[in-house]
């Protein structure tokens, strides 16, 4: 199974959890010159931009291990466009990461 597709069922099972847990989901890969935000969501007003790991297994590390600082700085500068195009400066905002892995989904509120 290619990368690609590992991905996009990860993100298809993390949308899936999202919902059941009350999240309304604004946006899915939103992407700009910037970086990629895998999923937006909001939740009891709350602003989520969501990094979405998927792993098969934990034989290589947990799924939020493979977050570079690198990753983080383009997750940021992203959702700083976002939030100025849907004028959203006096929202609260949080950055989280939802883990899947062969034992379910993990969420990881205010994860940087």
């Amino acid at each position: 199974m290619n990368t690609r597709l590992i991905g996009q069922i990860g993100e298809a099972i993390a949308v899936e959890y999202l919902k059941k847990n009350k999240f309304k989901i604004l946006e899915q890969n939103y992407s700009t010159r910037l970086g990629e935000i895998d999923v937006i969501a909001k939740y009891h007003g709350v602003v989520c931009f969501i990094e979405v790991k998927y792993r098969l297994s934990n034989k290589y590390g947990l799924p939020r291990e493979s977050i570079t600082p690198e990753k983080i700085e383009h997750i940021k500068r992203t959702s700083e466009l976002y939030i100025s195009s849907h004028n959203l400066f006096n929202k609260k905002i949080e950055f989280d990461v939802l883990e899947v892995d062969d034992e379910g989904c993990n969420l990881i509120r205010e994860a940087f």
